[in-house]
């Protein structure tokens, strides 16, 4: 939950001083400009490799295969496309680091990793026994 507020407080005032600082040696113009164009190639390079992480999990399938990688990579893939979608230069860089294939393996690893350790320490078990009892139930459960 601090986490989640930090975020959502820090975020803009890194990209408000990224503006500040990239306007002032650029400028205004240009700086805006640089906003949109990393707007449309990061979406148009999302949806390529959007297509190809498609086009990977249908031969999962079709090898009877789980695709499990391909479709948390499809989750990394839009929500990389929501962050280049939101203006802003610290967000467009997560997010192109996000659609290279490469570093969203790095990330997605890091993540899974992490996340495997969360549920190993909180998996609790119950021991327990069982036992085959016979009777006469007509059938009835």
């Amino acid at each position: 939950m601090n986490t989640l507020l930090i975020l959502i407080i820090s975020i803009p005032i890194i990209e408000i001083y990224l503006f500040i600082k990239i306007g002032s040696q650029i400028g205004a113009l240009p700086t805006i400009s640089l906003i949109f164009m990393t707007a449309f190639i990061g979406v148009l390079y999302a949806r390529y490799e959007g297509f190809n992480t498609l086009k990977s999990g249908m031969s999962q399938l079709i090898k009877n295969e789980l695709p499990i990688y391909e479709i948390v990579s499809g989750a990394a893939l839009a929500f990389a496309a929501l962050l280049l979608i939101l203006p802003g230069f610290a967000t467009d860089v997560f997010g192109l680091l996000i659609i290279f294939p490469l570093t969203r393996k790095l990330f997605l690893k890091n993540v899974s990793k992490n996340y495997s350790k969360k549920v190993k320490e909180k998996q609790d078990f119950i021991d327990g026994e069982s036992e085959d009892i016979e009777g006469d139930n007509d059938g009835k459960f």
